[in-house]
């Protein structure tokens, strides 16, 4: 069975991670600064998240241009965020997809450690962890 009982848990979780990223101080205003929109097609369950270059996050369908698309199942975000995968490892397995300037996505992976902290944590408070 599949870590996110449905669509919607996925974006609640995923979302509560996001925004608590993205409105760390050390975080957010240099996501902000790459000027790069991400769209995680992620599978099973069936959704899609998106870290507009904004700020905005959008959980569903969303009519923007992605820079980077990362493909993923809900499983593997899952483990990607308890760092029980590592990206490139990810990336090599093809866990991940990666469409768009890797070097852009590369830079931007110094920026996960408050994602890891945190991600545990918020994991435990929706019941999946």
């Amino acid at each position: 069975m599949a870590i996110f009982e449905s669509t919607q848990k996925m974006y609640e979780v995923l979302g509560d991670l996001f925004h608590a990223l993205l409105d760390n101080p050390d975080v957010g205003p240099k996501y902000l600064e790459s000027g790069i929109t991400i769209k995680f097609n992620i599978s099973d369950p069936e959704g899609y998240i998106w870290l507009c270059s904004d700020g905005q996050i959008v959980c569903g369908e969303h009519d923007d241009k992605p820079t980077v698309e990362m493909t993923l199942s809900g499983d593997t975000c899952h483990q990607f965020w308890l760092q029980k995968i590592k990206m490139p490892v990810a990336l090599a397995k093809r866990a991940i997809k990666a469409k768009g300037p890797m070097p852009k996505v590369l830079n931007l992976l110094p920026l996960l450690k408050p994602a890891y902290e945190i991600y545990p944590d918020i994991a435990k408070k929706h019941g999946i962890l």
